[in-house]
């Protein structure tokens, strides 16, 4: 099954379709353009250029979150348009198991962080171990001190990954846990780990539909905790 995939969860937004573990065609942009601009135009150019076509596709999957707020809300909506037009099932994948994905072949535990401010980072742990990936914990937000402290007496060795590996990994060698940072060319989220995560929701029969896709942002947006304050404080 041929699986287009998009990634738009943080700066970074890239595009790609894999068959059977292969990746056929990708695009990848980290230029600080927004999504809105450059995500439709990606998709179609790629599809053109690798001589594909949508009726070929067997399902289209995307990062729903965690992530920017705005860039999940871009990517989940080209997903569903994407879906819906072309009468295909949908993927929703993990923003985190798609970026770990990506490090399966480095033995130890990955370390997923995308900057979720206040001090936190949106976080899953996983175990990659001879190419195979195993889950340790749910996606979720969670303190950088917290986490330091979740690692400190484990002893496999560290990598971590995502748009917020930088900063992950400067905060637990600070406290005292070590860390390596992931190589840079594998360091930000790609579409090509979201296409992989979805061949495997689709070899388990968990592919969705277009209208069932929505984004997990795992915490209210700033506006949202900004509304509830307010209320809080006029008490409505």
């Amino acid at each position: 099954m041929k699986i287009l995939a998009l990634e738009t969860s943080a700066k970074a937004c890239s595009a790609a379709v894999t068959e059977d573990k292969q990746i056929l065609a990708s695009c990848y942009q980290n230029t600080g353009l927004t999504h809105s601009r450059t995500l439709m135009p990606m998709v179609e150019s790629m599809l053109k250029n690798a001589d594909l076509r949508m009726e070929e596709l067997g399902a289209v999957a995307v990062a729903v979150g965690p992530g920017s707020f705005t860039g999940i809300r871009i990517g989940v909506a080209a997903a569903k348009g994407l879906a819906f037009a072309a009468g295909l099932p949908a993927a929703a994948v993990s923003t985190l198991e798609a970026m770990a994905l990506g490090l399966a072949h480095m033995d130890g535990l990955i370390v997923c962080a995308m900057d979720a401010r206040r001090s936190q980072v949106y976080n899953a742990l996983f175990e990659a171990k001879d190419g195979i990936l195993t889950r340790l914990t749910e996606d979720r937000a969670i303190g950088l001190s917290e986490l330091a402290e979740e690692l400190r007496n484990n002893p496999r060795p560290k990598i971590a990954v995502g748009d917020g590996g930088t900063l992950c990994q400067a905060a637990l060698t600070q406290a005292g846990v070590s860390c390596a940072l992931a190589p840079q060319r594998l360091l930000h989220q790609n579409a090509v780990g979201v296409a992989l995560a979805a061949e495997e929701l689709a070899a388990a029969g968990k592919l969705t539909t277009a209208q069932a896709l929505s984004p997990v942002y795992l915490r209210p947006a700033q506006a949202e905790r900004l509304q509830d304050r307010k209320k809080k404080e006029n008490g409505t």
